[in-house]
């Protein structure tokens, strides 16, 4: 390879490497357990979802509202749940002026994720459960599986008084995903003159810098196809807004609504309100089973009401057709209750078109929900090699400028920032064990208490790993703490819940056994790596101390 290309690839790597590790490395670790988000969620609150099979009641749903609020005139999404548990539940103020409550002056409209329920509030958002027949705010209702998930892509960070026009955290994560981009076309550049006679080269005996540059080349090239996917699609979903913005203005005038409409990710369903009452009773769960029996082969995905009781009332509902019957399509149908009348249908399964292939594709190939259990442990070991890529780039980083020709000040800086690296990224296994470990103990489980276990003890542990200022040390401590704390995770779920994994087996809780069975294999897999450290691994060096 031409060398002013070599230099050219090698330095963009380099750099677009190292200013997004520790947020990559966070990405693809809540990623990696992101692809289990049901079975966390089933495994935390002690869900039987491999034999129990819930019924969605949606009148129940209906009456216990109306018992609070008067429903008339009101506007509903719902966002259901993927395993059928449950489903979001996004209430409007009603549109009948007689009924509606008036706001404050000055108090804008609108509904946020994570209001409370009640209160004040005319219009609510919450999270009902199926199989508990309750509601419950989406803060109360946020679990493990939630927190990991939306983790992956940074949404705490949102929180952040940053206001720049779009969620902090949001466009942070798509910086990094494009970023990761650079990284991996670059990377496979600078390895592709070598690419076939190194393509499984490791030497785990000789000097630490080949140590680590042998992992990170073996790895990475084998990861490759994976994290190339998982770069473009997450770009893709994270900033499809950037992408999407200068088609709005220039074809639709400015109207994002249209297009988001257009692309089905949103409909736009407005109905006059005629202020006469229905005539007879809404069944839903008789218009619910009507379409999911028209439509078999395929799960209901949302539900929108407008003009709840009201003569004008409409009821749309879409569907996703299951991965094994059509890999890609989407359904739509809207109906007129007062006349029952069939204003639009779209089948899932028959009248796929373009861009349900397009945005399938890049759902599927993302989320890992088209192969069932094994591709997703599949992608949760490819996703963990893409960690070991970025740890063992930081450590080629470091220990290719520890040499005596470099300034003592930038070596010192090289280390503190490596250190600094690490510790947040190592940290997080045992962090992550802790928490599921907590979990099972604690009183009351909400946002704030899952916000605190996990970002106070992951502070914690990272300030000590840091200050131990030893990165064979703090490797080894960290190996120790995730043998421990993974391997509790399976004995907190038996103590705390009386599920053993032989019991969760048995009684046919498959995703709790999963958990279990996870945080087992993770325990064992830290031991091995424990012991052929404590055997084999050399001391690495820095300033010309051990």
């Amino acid at each position: 390879m031409d060398p002013r290309k070599y230099n050219i690839y090698f330095h963009t790597h380099t750099i677009s490497g190292i200013i997004i590790a520790a947020l990559l490395y966070v990405i693809f670790f809540a990623g990696s357990f992101s692809f289990f988000k049901e079975s966390i969620t089933a495994w935390q609150k002690g869900r039987v979802t491999g034999s129990e099979q819930v019924t969605a009641d949606y009148n129940h749903l209906m009456d216990s509202l109306s018992t609070k609020y008067n429903l008339v005139g009101r506007n509903f999404d719902f966002y259901l749940l993927k395993q059928g548990q449950g489903t979001y539940v996004n209430m409007s103020e009603s549109q009948d002026t007689t009924i509606s409550k008036p706001k404050p002056a000055g108090e804008k409209k609108g509904r946020g994720r994570g209001r409370r329920r009640g209160g004040d509030e005319d219009s609510a958002y919450f999270l009902y459960s199926f199989a508990e027949k309750a509601p419950s705010s989406y803060a109360d209702g946020y679990d493990m599986g939630e927190f990991l998930y939306r983790l992956h892509f940074l949404a705490p960070l949102n929180q952040i008084p940053i206001n720049i026009g779009t969620p902090f955290g949001y466009l942070l994560a798509g910086i990094v995903s494009f970023l990761f981009l650079f990284a991996l076309i670059t990377g496979l550049f600078l390895h592709w003159d070598k690419i076939k006679t190194n393509f499984f080269l490791f030497r785990p005996l000789s000097k630490w810098k080949t140590v680590w540059t042998d992992m990170h080349t073996a790895l990475g090239v084998i990861g490759f196809p994976f994290q190339f996917v998982f770069a473009v699609t997450g770009v893709i979903l994270i900033v499809n807004f950037v992408l999407v913005t200068p088609f709005s203005k220039l074809l639709y005038d400015g109207n994002s609504e249209k297009i988001y409409e257009e692309l089905q990710y949103s409909k736009n369903i407005k109905v006059d309100y005629t202020y006469s009452a229905l005539q007879g009773e809404f069944d839903m769960n008789a218009f619910v089973a009507k379409w999911e029996q028209k439509w078999k082969g395929s799960k209901i995905s949302r539900i929108y009401i407008r003009n709840y009781k009201d003569a004008s009332m409409h009821v749309g509902i879409e569907a996703k057709p299951d991965s094994k019957v059509a890999f890609a399509g989407s359904g739509y149908a809207l109906e007129e209750i007062a006349s029952g009348k069939v204003l639009a249908e779209k089948s899932p399964i028959e009248d796929g078109n373009y861009i349900d292939g397009v945005k399938s594709l890049i759902y599927h190939l993302h989320f890992g929900d088209f192969g069932g259990r094994p591709l997703q442990i599949v992608f949760f070991t490819l996703g963990l090699m893409g960690c070991l890529v970025i740890i063992s780039g930081i450590m080629i980083w470091l220990v290719a400028r520890d040499k005596n020709n470099v300034p003592a000040y930038k070596r010192k800086f090289n280390f503190w920032a490596s250190n600094f690296f690490l510790a947040g990224c190592l940290s997080m296994l045992p962090v992550t064990a802790f928490t599921f470990i907590a979990l099972k103990f604690v009183p009351v489980i909400n946002q704030s208490v899952v916000y605190q276990l996990y970002f106070y003890s992951w502070l914690v542990l990272g300030v000590y790993l840091m200050v131990l200022r030893n990165l064979a040390l703090m490797n080894k401590h960290v190996l120790i703490l995730s043998i421990l704390l993974c391997l509790g995770v399976p004995i907190a779920n038996g103590i705390g819940t009386g599920m053993w994994m032989w019991s969760s087996l048995s009684r046919g809780a498959h995703d709790i056994f999963f958990i279990d069975a996870l945080f087992l294999v993770l325990s064992l897999g830290c031991l091995f790596a424990y012991l052929k450290v404590r055997k084999q691994a050399k001391p690495f060096k820095i300033f010309g101390k051990k």
